[in-house]
């Protein structure tokens, strides 16, 4: 066991379990429970519960996994983010595809872990963000530097009109193509041709690479 892991005088770390799959969910409560300096104070299996536990317990961190019913775990940290600056979230998710890594970060995320990983490893990705700190997964660090390295950072103005702004903050939150069209009320070409527009303005070649933009010049 870490024994030195949690090593500073603190008050318990509360910790809040958002999480779908009994058997994970399960599991990381014996776990964790074998550190006292760690309290699991609730757990719930949907995004919506996760708001409302949240907002109601307050906990110091929430174990969030992405594919959860009702509402995903990145619009979840949202909107818990959002309510509540001071409660971080770690990621803890099958789910390694770009957009939802970049999604998942830019929503406030502190960290985030693949599911699989080891006992030792996940407490000391908690350790790391109760410390005020970012983790990464070695895994979804390699894919984060792999489209931060072909990215030039525009040194100019922004060059996007403000509808192709609006595009650009929901490629950011992980939106659909779909998604887009139905949230900015236009059809699905016009999406089309914003992102194209929007890639060749910012001399990316893919969505990612334009969501890393937007993030690293604060436009979003």
């Amino acid at each position: 066991m870490l024994t030195d892991t949690f090593n500073h005088p603190s008050p318990n770390l509360r910790i809040l379990i958002v999480e779908d799959d009994p058997v994970m969910c399960l599991g990381l409560d014996h776990l964790l429970r074998e550190y006292p300096q760690l309290e699991i104070v609730g757990q719930v299996e949907d995004g919506y519960s996760g708001i409302d536990m949240a907002q109601h317990l307050q906990p110091d961190l929430v174990i969030m996994d992405i594919g959860l019913p009702e509402l995903d775990g990145i619009a979840a940290t949202r909107q818990i983010r959002a309510s509540l600056p001071c409660t971080r979230v770690m990621m803890l998710t099958s789910h390694k595809s770009e957009q939802e890594i970049i999604a998942a970060l830019s929503s406030g995320a502190d960290g985030y872990c693949v599911k699989g990983v080891g006992l030792e490893k996940l407490v000391m990705a908690i350790a790391c963000i109760q410390d005020g700190a970012i983790y990464l997964d070695p895994q979804v660090a390699r894919c984060v530097v792999q489209h931060l390295q072909p990215v030039i950072q525009s040194k100019g103005a922004n060059p996007l009109t403000e509808r192709e702004l609006e595009v650009l903050k929901l490629i950011v939150d992980g939106r659909s193509n779909p998604e887009i069209a139905s949230k900015l009320y236009i059809s699905l070409s016009t999406v089309k041709a914003h992102i194209r527009s929007i890639m060749n303005k910012l001399a990316v070649d893919d969505r990612v690479q334009a969501a890393v933009v937007a993030l690293r010049s604060g436009w979003v």
